[in-house]
C-alpha cells in the first residue's frame, strides 16, 4: 500500500508525457508537415483546384460542376424553373448544382443520384424531357439537332450530381448554338472544345472529357464578356 502512491505518480507522469509527446507529434507536427508538403508540392489540389477568370478572380473549381441559367424573372418565386443561358456551353443535367447565371461564382445545394432503376417512369419521362429540350436548344438555322445525336450524358445525371465533365461529343453538340449566340464562327467554336478536351487518364483510365467551366471561362475571354 505504500507503494501504491509513487507507482501511480509515475503512471499518471508517464501518460502525461506520452499524451505530450502525441499531441505535439500528432497535432502539431505532422500537420505541418502535411500542410508544407500539399501546400509545395500541390498547391492547386491543395487549394481546392480554383480556376480563375478573365479578371484573374476564382470562378470556381474544376472539380465541381456548375449551372449557366438565365436570372429568374421573380427572384422571389422558390418554384420558377431554371432556364439555361444558351450563350454558354451547359453541363450534365442535375439538381444536385447551384445556379451560375453569371459565371463568377456557384452554389451547391445537395450531392447525390436520383437512385432510380432504369425503368422508372419518372425517370423515363424525364430523360425523354431532357433529350427533347437538348435537341430544341441547340438546333439552329443552319444546324439541325436529331434525337439520335443526343450523347447519354446530355440527358442523364452523374452518381455524385456535382460532375464537372462532359464527353466531347455533348460539347460538340453544344458548338453551333455557341457560335450562334456568340456571333462567332463555328470554326472557332470547334477549336476551343478540341483545346479543351481532355484524354484518358494515363492513357487507358476514363474517358475522354471536356471541363465545363475551363471551357466557359476560354469562351469568356474569346467573346470578351465580363
Amino acid at each position: 500500500m505504500n507503494n501504491s502512491v509513487p507507482t501511480t505518480a509515475r503512471l499518471l507522469g508517464a501518460g502525461l508525457r506520452a499524451l505530450l509527446v502525441l499531441t505535439v507529434v500528432c497535432g502539431v507536427l505532422y500537420p505541418l508537415a502535411v500542410t508544407g508538403i500539399a501546400q509545395t508540392l500541390f498547391n492547386g489540389q491543395a487549394n481546392g483546384s480554383e480556376i480563375t477568370g478573365a479578371g484573374g478572380e476564382v470562378v470556381g473549381s474544376s472539380l465541381i460542376g456548375q449551372r449557366y441559367d438565365l436570372p429568374k424573372k421573380d427572384p422571389d418565386d422558390a418554384d420558377e424553373p431554371a432556364r439555361p443561358d444558351l450563350r454558354w456551353f451547359q453541363p450534365r443535367p442535375s439538381a444536385g448544382l447551384g445556379s451560375n447565371s453569371v459565371n463568377t461564382q456557384y452554389a451547391l445545394l445537395v450531392s447525390g443520384a436520383t437512385n432510380k432503376a432504369a425503368d422508372n417512369r419518372d425517370l423515363v419521362k424525364a430523360v425523354e424531357a431532357a433529350k427533347a429540350a437538348v435537341v430544341a436548344d441547340n438546333t439552329t438555322a443552319t444546324y439541325a439537332v436529331q434525337p439520335s445525336d443526343v450523347p447519354a450524358d446530355a440527358v442523364t445525371s452523374s452518381g455524385s450530381g456535382l460532375d464537372p465533365h462532359i464527353s466531347p461529343a455533348y460539347a460538340e453538340l453544344q458548338v453551333h448554338r455557341v457560335a450562334e449566340r456568340n456571333g462567332l464562327p463555328v470554326a472557332r467554336v470547334e477549336q476551343l472544345v478540341a483545346a479543351h478536351t481532355e484524354g484518358r487518364t494515363l492513357g487507358f483510365m476514363g474517358e475522354p472529357r471536356v471541363n465545363v467551366l475551363r471551357l466557359n471561362v476560354a469562351l469568356q475571354s474569346l467573346t470578351g464578356r465580363g
